[in-house]
């Protein structure tokens, strides 16, 4: 097997007579019958070194095996019929009409199921109904358990601060079985994770995989999927068969910055933890050998030490190393490393770069790892700042592995599924982003036996996952695992949503809330042809050209519609034959007669644009992220920076009673703001970043040069000020303040104009009681003074609890997450949608505007994706213009 450690061979005999030769060897050399406890004693030893030498996987007997070791004995025979089965098989290419049964822990079959299979048990009958069934989603990035929702200080243990090199440290033990988060998980279809250490460390600690369904028992260590012998310390049966183990190891800025270190630092850091373990496991050897031969004399204990050994068994090729990489000068470091102490390298995670050096993966001692990549989280630092959407792709077409992660919660493991839907908009062939996050990903963590895997039986390879059922068999091997989620479309369709999800064959919804979907989205979605993008992100590594030439004159042939604003609204011209555009408008819509004398009045230098059935709506407007303000968001130079919060500290004397305008602190021509551009997004509404009164937002065009370049839409638009259980002072502090504000004299003309009912205030809340205090403060403020307060709750995470009181008022509410996810205390009562609940925010009664946000440097060029996705979760009174509108 490639990048497993070579046990020292010795001379002239062959290990497997070690025990019978042992005996003869001692009785021949001693003359006296050895003690019973010597004996013993010399066994234990014997088969400890015997255990150290072995491979990790399955056991002899995993094939034959009647039910899983994870079966819960009350649980119900469960058949699902009428199923399209996606497979995993031939490459995640083999799809089948048929039925599965999931028995004892186990899937018994697949396709045609036999009668004499179903005979005596008393089945759960689940009727697909032709929809699409996979394995459950397996996440191999994620921080489930150890870095809780809510997020609370006293369930924080993603990360140990205490040393760079920390292999002894267990995510298990810190595993916390009330994260709220692992129910969103399973609603999206994502029935098993690694749990990885933190990345604040070079060496960070051991790594487990669960499944997430609730136990009988309560405790993580009922959720743990093989969890190695070694779990509690070097006393067990070593005739065992040695499991998989799983380790985290990081590079780059995160360690960095941590221990105030360089790279070189950590490059030695590595070494010197590596040069520890071999010196172990060379000691090991040496004494196994001598055991081996006989050679008692002088011989105490087997050499061990509990901080070193389980990076020892990295070395011993029994480790699922996951590496924490983003740039080409920390990957080569990490290949050279692996090829100095020989090991190999399981997944290489985030992995900004590795697309623009496939050659340097090859070079890892054992072969290429997987990698295991965001689909578009980039940009965020400036280590992942050449990041590409195309990676999966490139990566793919040099035959490497591709995983698609979360890194769980930087990425809700809710929408693990929607990471592989975006790379596959991109370019990444629809059989291997299925693979990325399911067979591939169970790969890397060596669980493909068991989470993955249906084969025939004379086959010795595995066949991925969910496998088809051969004619000669029409059985599954009865080693399958029965993770299988039911979707109710086609999986990388847009909001594709389980309708039932089966972890170990239980069941886990009761009764999931799932919308109807059309016909065409159990189809898997076109995409566009992105050959030329992804060979520019290759060519300038990362940082293409993305300053679009201005077109004046442009002609729209093939449209299937237009959608135009109109009194308030949108209208809807459907298969215009011609549209003509001047200057970024629209002029003239129709035939070419209509059209014809516009069509004259064009000069030569027009742009003939064929949509090839597209459609052309307004340009969307960006709210919620600060784009215009931020352009790497972890690097503080790349900033506005974050306004004073006078409820801290006094702001300087120079500002005076003038509030900070966002129009100030524009930059353009970032990154992040053409690509947005590109993506659709023409104007940004952003307010200064900080907390209680953060200032006034202004309006801009994301794609002006600069603020002088007709960049201004609206300089002033609204005061904002955030209210949160989160910030330095209290609630009733925050309120306190704002009340003064409100009702007092003087200052900055938009707060004038806030008091007199002619701007609007914008507070950016999520928790349902701060809101209701403001719609108190409201209610008081305009019996007190008889003027309007207009009000706007931004974020508004449980605005769902106050609908009829927030509509009653005459509030609007920005729904800023409408991927909703607790992150804190104030926003842990959210309205998280199908399959948990029917309603979805952004399509509540409240008529919310819905604006997508996930982390605010990222998502603004895929605004479009957000109200698609939010009209398809909506009610049928709710058409596609109103979520265009808003």
């Amino acid at each position: 097997m490639a990048g497993i450690y070579k046990w020292p061979p010795v001379e002239g005999r062959s290990r497997r007579w070690s025990r019978v030769y042992l005996l003869v060897f001692e009785a021949g050399q001693l003359p006296s019958k050895l003690d019973s406890e010597t004996l013993a004693k010399r066994e234990r030893i014997a088969a400890q070194c015997r255990y150290t030498r072995t491979p990790a996987g399955p056991p002899i007997d995993f094939h034959s095996r009647d039910q899983s070791d994870r079966y819960a004995p009350d649980t119900k025979p469960t058949l699902i019929k009428n199923a399209r089965i996606w497979t995993g098989a031939e490459n995640g290419t083999k799809i089948i009409q048929g039925d599965l049964l999931l028995h004892k822990g186990l899937i018994k079959a697949v396709g045609n199921v036999p009668l004499h299979f179903l005979e005596n048990l008393q089945l759960e009958v689940i009727d697909a109904h032709g929809a699409w069934v996979t394995p459950g989603l397996v996440d191999l990035h994620s921080h489930l358990g150890v870095d809780s929702a809510p997020r609370l200080k006293g369930a924080r243990d993603t990360n140990s601060h205490k040393a760079p090199i920390l292999p002894w440290l267990r995510s298990l033990d810190g595993l916390n079985t009330h994260d709220e988060a692992y129910e969103l998980a399973r609603s999206g279809g994502v029935t098993t994770a690694q749990i990885l250490p933190g990345s604040a460390n070079d060496i960070g600690g051991q790594a487990f995989v669960i499944k997430l369904r609730q136990t009988k028992e309560r405790v993580p260590t009922a959720m743990l999927v093989e969890p190695p012998f070694t779990l509690n310390g070097s006393h067990f049966d070593h005739d065992l068969s040695p499991r998989w183990r799983h380790m985290k190891h990081a590079c780059g800025e995160n360690p960095s910055i941590v221990y105030s270190m360089t790279r070189m630092d950590s490059a030695w850091a590595f070494r010197s933890a590596y040069e520890s373990a071999r010196k172990l496991r060379d000691a090991q050897d040496e004494f196994c050998s001598k055991v081996e031969a006989g050679l008692w004399s002088g011989l105490e204990e087997f050499p061990e030490d509990l901080q070193w050994e389980a990076l020892v068994d990295v070395l011993r090729g029994k480790v699922k190393l996951s590496v924490h990489c983003y740039e080409a000068v920390d990957l080569d470091m990490i290949v050279r490393l692996t090829n100095e102490f020989r090991f190999p390298v399981a997944s290489f995670h985030h992995a900004g770069e590795t697309y623009l050096v496939p050659d340097l993966l090859e070079k890892t001692w054992g072969g290429a790892p997987s990698i295991a990549l965001f689909a578009a989280n980039f940009r965020k630092k400036r280590e992942a700042y050449r990041g590409s959407e195309f990676a999966p792709r490139i990566l793919a077409s040099h035959g490497l592995s591709v995983v698609l992660k979360s890194d769980h919660p930087v990425v809700n493991s809710r929408y693990l599924l929607n990471e592989a839907a975006l790379a596959h908009y991109y370019g990444l062939p629809e059989n291997v982003a299925l693979l990325s996050i399911t067979v591939d990903s169970a790969r890397a963590m060596a669980l493909t036996t068991d989470l993955a895997a249906f084969r025939k039986r004379s086959l010795r390879k595995v066949m991925m996952l969910v496998s088809v059922v051969y004619p000669e068999k029409r059985r599954c091997d009865i080693h399958c695992n029965p993770d299988v989620v039911i979707w109710d479309s086609h999986p990388l369709s847009l909001g594709a949503t389980p309708v039932q999800a089966f972890i170990d064959g239980i069941r886990q919804f009761q009764t999931p809330q799932v919308s109807i979907k059309p016909p065409f989205m159990q189809r898997c979605p076109d995409t566009p042809n992105f050959d030329k993008e992804a060979a520019e992100a290759f060519e300038y590594e990362g940082l293409p050209l993305l300053i679009s030439k201005s077109v004046q004159h442009a002609i729209f042939i093939n449209v299937s519609g237009v959608y135009t604003r109109s009194n308030g609204d949108l209208s809807l011209e459907e298969h215009p034959e011609v549209i003509v555009a001047h200057g970024g408008e629209i002029i003239c819509t129709g035939t070419h007669l209509t059209c014809s004398k516009t069509l004259d009045e064009v000069d030569d230098e027009v742009a003939v644009i064929d949509l090839e059935g597209g459609v052309i709506v307004p340009g969307f407007t960006s709210y919620g992220s600060p784009l215009g303000l931020t352009e790497i968001l972890l690097e503080p130079s790349t900033n506005d920076g974050r306004v004073y919060n006078p409820l801290a500290r006094d702001p300087p004397t120079i500002i005076g009673d003038t509030l900070i305008r966002a129009i100030d602190g524009l930059q353009f021509e970032g990154r992040d703001m053409l690509l947005a551009y590109r993506g659709g997004v023409t104007a940004g509404v952003v307010a200064p970043s900080g907390e209680f009164v953060q200032g006034i937002s202004t309006a801009f065009s994301l794609g002006a040069p600069h603020l002088l370049g007709n960049a201004t839409i609206e300089s002033d638009i609204a005061l904002h000020v955030a209210i949160t259980m989160n910030g330095a002072r209290s609630v009733s502090t925050q309120i306190a303040a704002l009340r003064h504000l409100l009702f007092g004299t003087g200052g900055d003309e938009v707060l004038e104009g806030v008091r007199n009912g002619q701007s609007t205030l914008v507070v950016d809340v999520n928790s349902a009681d701060i809101m209701a205090t403001l719609l108190r403060l409201k209610a008081e403020y305009e019996n007190r003074t008889s003027k309007t307060l207009r009000l706007t709750f931004a974020g508004a995470s449980e605005s769902h609890l106050l609908a009829n009181e927030i509509a009653s008022a005459g509030v609007s509410v920005i729904v800023t997450q409408p991927k909703p996810y607790p992150h804190t205390w104030d926003e842990r009562r959210i309205l998280p949608g199908p399959p948990l609940t029917a309603d979805f925010p952004g399509t509540s009664a409240v008529g919310c505007r819905c604006q997508c946000w996930h982390r605010p440097d990222l998502t603004s060029s895929r605004r479009g994706t957000c109200a698609s996705k939010s009209h398809v979760f909506s009610s049928p009174q709710m058409g596609v213009s109103t979520f265009l509108w808003h």
